[in-house]
């Protein structure tokens, strides 16, 4: 059973920054896509980001590109989420989850019903 789990700094100011981690278990297969979903108060899940672990290729939605960055890192099988100059508009549980369904690489979005595993989520605050 792949085991999935949230990590990192949950509030931070306006303006300010933090990273994420997804820590990863029994992903035995290198075609697995992670991706990173968030949800904010009052509003549907919102697919955000992705990485292919065979290829390491990312897919941004057009509304964080510039201000996220994904990443991997093999030895840890942990996948990391950098966000930069954050907003109160930022503030949502964010989740990561598994893929093994996403073919041809990069990923091209991130859909919801594509992504088998998911974390517990992680609640980010951003204060103003």
């Amino acid at each position: 059973q792949v085991m999935l789990v949230e990590s990192g700094v949950v509030l931070v100011q306006s303006g300010g920054s933090l990273t994420l981690s997804c820590a990863a278990s029994r992903l035995t297969s290198i075609y697995w896509t992670i991706g990173w979903f968030r949800q904010a108060p009052g509003k549907e899940r919102e697919g955000i980001s992705a990485i292919s672990l065979s290829d390491n290729s990312t897919y941004y939605i057009d509304s964080v590109k510039g201000r996220l960055t994904i990443s991997r890192d093999h030895a840890k099988d942990t996948v990391y989420l950098q966000m930069n100059n954050l907003e109160p508009e930022d503030t949502a549980v964010y989740y990561c989850a598994a893929s093994l369904e996403i073919e041809d690489p990069p990923p091209k979005a991130v859909i919801a019903d594509d992504y088998s595993y998911w974390g517990h989520g992680i609640q980010v605050t951003v204060s103003s």
